[in-house]
């Protein structure tokens, strides 16, 4: 609806923009039997002259990218793969809200098949990749794959072959997959030349099937980050403008030069389409994580086991920080990890990793990523308002998979058996109370997340502001572990009498955790 909407306004502008190129005066029309226009008579043959330099390409650009995809499509593969999903256990009737029991169990294959182990139907997905060696080590994304199991590569030149899985990188989405046989051509990444903004690029891939296809444009960006994907902490992605759409992932970015200087990996788009903002892994990433995995090795990164949260100027601020604080919240510290150990609690505010200051959570995550599991991390951090540094002994990084099931199982250790509360507190216009169990079935709150539920909110109160909603749990507010309605209005009432215009708020609401800015009337 977006789209045609701005469809018809750029159409209704365009009718207005005609209308008032005619508005100023009465146009003559030439008549029918009028001579020649201009002294112009006969066939037409334009020159290219001085006036058309301005539109001859710049210095660098190709007159046509022909040749350069003449050289390096062969090297380019369709990737088809063919995965098993399990049938939900529960079917849903169209139309209504109701839902029955799924017949099938899972049990069942795409054509009436029974699946193997009750792992449910097959179905079928599309990518790119390209050959890296000429004995047949292929890149692509790990999420083209991951779930695979059957991987099948078109070539160039239309041969299939089937594929196996050599290491695959879940915390950058890098893959490397093996065809038998040898004297495949192949590219080369360009680990060495910085591309620059506005440089030429070309996108080789596999778009909706259409293999062999080629899209061409510039660098639009650097070092940008995929919001749309929470594993990606571990890349500066090369924004590029080139099309992208589905089934060009794990294909190739090449310069004009035909060497590799990204891997197609996402895109933002309200509608699935390229809009022309795609995400390409550089090279300076891709090449040491895929040597790496073309040696059999599994790609090892440091881990300490912190939750870190990355706040803007209002949050900051409401933490009683300066609003242009640089550093990242440490919001959780999982149990029994490397931090835990050394002493970091929940609250800490991370500030620098072995002597290098961080400026957000990512800059922390890959420092620390970097280390080697095993060696000294020293972590400094602010607590309390004093600075301190804190020696962690490395553990190693567990999968993504893993660390977003951790996450989804709600937040850490708290009060668990606070005293309960039935009538409510009022706290700045919210009403909140002690969590009951009927509350959290209807609400879906984890056993895992303790505070108290906002039970009400008035309007035009400083909590109906703060966007505080029926159902919300507030687990902490600024440096204070809520377990209780009291704890609440007492972490309020200190930094009111701190003379601070607001207060953090860390709410858990439909499974998802996240921060709200309380801000305080002022008379």
């Amino acid at each position: 609806m977006m789209k045609r909407k701005e469809f018809m306004l750029g159409a209704i502008a365009g009718l207005t923009f005609a209308a008032a190129a005619t508005a100023g005066g009465v146009i003559d029309w030439p008549s029918a039997n009028a001579g020649p226009v201009a002294g112009f008579t006969g066939r037409l043959a334009p020159t290219a002259g001085a006036s058309g330099l301005a539109f001859a390409p710049p210095q660098g650009a190709p007159l046509s990218f022909a040749d350069i995809f003449a050289q390096v499509a062969p090297a380019v593969v369709q990737i088809d793969v063919k995965t098993r999903v399990r049938q939900p256990s529960m079917l849903q009737i169209p139309g209504t809200p109701f839902a029955i029991p799924n017949p099938n169990g899972g049990e069942r294959g795409e054509e009436g098949e029974d699946g193997e182990d009750g792992e449910g139907t097959t179905a079928m997905g599309a990518g790119s990749g390209f050959f890296i060696a000429a004995n047949g080590f292929i890149v692509t994304n790990n999420h083209v794959i991951a779930d695979a199991t059957e991987i099948m590569v078109k070539l160039a030149d239309g041969r299939e072959l089937e594929a196996r899985v050599i290491g695959r990188d879940e915390a950058t989405d890098l893959a490397v997959i093996k065809v038998e046989g040898t004297d495949f051509p192949f590219v080369t990444f360009e680990e060495t030349a910085q591309p620059r903004v506005g440089d030429w690029v070309i996108a080789v891939g596999n778009p909706f099937g259409l293999g062999g296809t080629a899209t061409a444009g510039i660098v639009s960006a650097q070092s940008r980050q995929n919001l749309a994907d929470p594993t990606s902490s571990f890349v500066d992605f090369l924004q590029i403008d080139a099309a992208i759409n589905r089934g060009n992932s794990g294909g190739p970015t090449f310069d004009i030069y035909g060497r590799v200087i990204g891997v197609n990996s996402a895109i933002i788009s309200p509608t699935g389409g390229s809009v022309g903002i795609g995400f390409a892994i550089p090279a300076s990433v891709a090449k040491p994580v895929t040597d790496q995995l073309m040696r059999g090795n599994a790609v090892q990164r440091g881990f300490v086991g912190l939750g870190l949260r990355t706040f803007d100027a209002d949050r900051w601020e409401a933490l009683g920080q300066a609003r242009d604080f640089k550093g990242a919240y440490i919001e959780s510290v999982t149990p029994d990890a490397p931090a835990a150990q050394a002493g970091v609690q929940e609250g800490d505010l991370l500030v620098g990793v072995n002597g290098r200051a961080v400026a957000n959570g990512t800059e922390a995550t890959r420092a620390v990523g970097s280390a080697r599991p095993g060696e000294t991390i020293r972590l400094e951090v602010i607590r309390d308002g004093r600075r301190r540094t804190i020696n962690v002994r490395s553990g190693v990084r567990p999968s993504e998979t893993d660390l977003l099931a951790d996450q989804d199982q709600g937040g850490g250790e708290g009060p668990r058996n606070a005293p309960a509360t039935p009538q409510g507190q009022v706290v700045e216009g919210a009403t909140v109370s002690s969590i009951t169990p009927a509350q959290r079935s209807q609400y879906g709150i984890p056993e895992t997340v303790t505070g108290v539920i906002v039970t009400g909110v008035a309007r035009g109160t400083p909590a109906a502001e703060a966007g505080l909603q029926a159902g919300f749990v507030i687990s902490r507010a600024g440096n204070r572990t809520i377990g209780s309605a009291a704890d609440l209005a007492a972490a309020v009432r200190e930094i009111k009498t701190a003379g601070r215009p607001s207060i953090l708020l860390f709410v858990t609401a439909g499974g998802q955790r996240g921060t709200l800015v309380l801000k305080f009337d002022t008379e």
